[in-house]
């Protein structure tokens, strides 16, 4: 294990360290942030508060201070986030702003070190090391995947493949060449891959391949069955968002019973999403992160929008870093329909658990996300699947009786053939907007063009 020392750290140790952090991450905030030592002071109660708080404040006191949130990251395009001067900064990353100006982040050289010491616990976790052939299926660019997961591999001593996202023939064609041991992917790419496979021939399963770590997007424990049993591999979850670093703020061990948090350099709060009310250990809700050793954009508090809980007790692995319950959901990508929440997830589990049908499905809104009126369910159906099931006419009038039973609204399937439903390079698009069409109807040619929802659009 890597790092031993840190991720088997005594309690009583770790809370020494996270307190240190705290204090390190305020100064850092307060020095090199301009107007934030005001903005800090008044949500204290006044400078001799803050002043207390740089000078013994806890972990216990994170109640008192104010969250950030991805706004903040956009009015500190490009720059204003960064708390050293420009000369010391090493890499920026981006989110793709389709919503607004882009969340920029930044790291110094220590940042970077830093990064690729904890997605190289990541790997080391999921049984990889030197020897190993690391296949980054990850787009690079501006994103944080790809060079956040190269820097543990670098970090590990392996040989790393940079295939980068697209060209699904190339890519098979170097996963079967190369002896490649380890798969850096989204779970829907992974899918997609398979798919593709299948159609062309290509069985995987008795390629060299052993582990695929997946991460960026939620998906279900139907996803992982399907992937495990087409690739003949071990599938393990990471979690990061590019915020607060990237990939690396937590990963699964080789027990899978929960993610690890690198608590050591993130302090994690769950708190309700409505009222931001720190919630008790257990419950779930909106997961909340402060930086610790960031240099760069040190981050308190950071509103994630991710939705979990925090496991009790030890992991059997050893590790004394505590575990998170895999994210599902996203408290942005929640509708409500007549004061029903219904979040992509649920329609993910009816279609997987239930089912058995692979994650190619979109959800189709009719009328503004925020006040919708209407939800299409299209689903790729294989015509060996609708013999089984009495044809698609049977099938859909299951599957959206189990639909509407499991979710409490009325809604529209959409039985559609294998390879209607778009596929992504990248994270998958499950939600989309339609204003002008009727659900269960696609938008006709001189109507408004369905637009991507924000889901998974980190």
């Amino acid at each position: 294990m890597i790092d031993e020392a840190a991720q088997r750290q005594a309690p009583a140790e770790r809370d020494a360290l996270q307190t240190a952090g705290l204090r390190s991450t305020l100064g850092r905030i307060v020095a090199g942030r301009p107007g934030a030592r005001d903005a800090l002071s008044q949500a204290v109660g006044g400078a001799a508060a803050l002043e207390r708080l740089l000078a013994v404040g806890t972990p216990a006191d994170l109640a008192a201070l104010p969250f950030t949130t991805k706004d903040d990251f956009r009015a500190w395009y490009p720059f204003g986030g960064a708390v050293v001067p420009r000369d010391q900064l090493r890499r920026l990353h981006a989110s793709s702003g389709t919503t607004g100006p882009p969340t920029v982040t930044l790291y110094t050289a220590a940042d970077l070190a830093t990064w690729g010491r904890l997605t190289a616990r990541a790997l080391d976790a999921a049984g990889v090391g030197p020897g190993d052939v690391f296949h980054n299926a990850m787009h690079y660019g501006l994103f944080t995947g790809a060079f956040g997961m190269q820097l543990g591999a670098d970090h590990l001593g392996l040989l790393t493949v940079p295939a980068g996202s697209g060209q699904t023939a190339r890519q098979l064609r170097l996963l079967c060449d190369l002896g490649v041991t380890v798969l850096h992917v989204t779970p829907s790419y992974a899918l997609h891959l398979l798919e593709l496979a299948g159609q062309t021939g290509i069985d995987l399963r008795p390629l060299p391949l052993r582990v695929l770590v997946c991460g960026a997007e939620p998906w279900t424990e139907g996803d992982r069955a399907g992937l495990e049993a087409g690739f003949g591999a071990r599938v393990v979850d990471h979690y990061g968002l590019s915020e607060v670093l990237g990939p690396g703020v937590a990963f699964e061990c080789a027990e899978r019973e929960g993610l690890h948090l690198n608590e050591d350099h993130f302090l994690p709060e769950v708190i309700d999403p409505e009222s931001g009310r720190p919630l008790p250990e257990g419950a779930e809700g909106e997961l909340v992160l402060t930086t610790l050793t960031r240099e760069a954009v040190p981050v308190l508090r950071y509103r994630t929008r991710d939705l979990t809980r925090l496991l009790p007790g030890p992991c059997a692995c050893g590790r004394t870093l505590r575990r998170m319950v895999r994210v599902r959901d996203r408290t942005d990508d929640m509708l409500i329909f007549h004061g029903v929440n219904v979040f992509p997830s649920q329609v993910a589990h009816v279609l997987s658990e239930r089912h058995h049908l692979p994650a190619n499905y979109q959800l189709v809104v009719e009328g503004d996300r925020r006040r919708p009126r209407g939800l299409e369910v299209r689903v790729e159906l294989p015509s060996a699947t609708a013999e089984r099931r009495g044809g698609s006419a049977a099938f859909e009038a299951e599957l959206r009786r189990d639909l509407e039973s499991h979710l409490g609204i009325r809604v529209a399937v959409t039985v559609l053939p294998p390879g209607a439903v778009p596929r992504s390079e990248g994270k998958a698009v499950r939600v989309i907007s339609n204003s002008g069409a009727q659900a269960g109807a696609p938008a006709a040619g001189g109507g408004r063009r369905a637009q991507p929802g924000s889901f998974d659009q980190r």
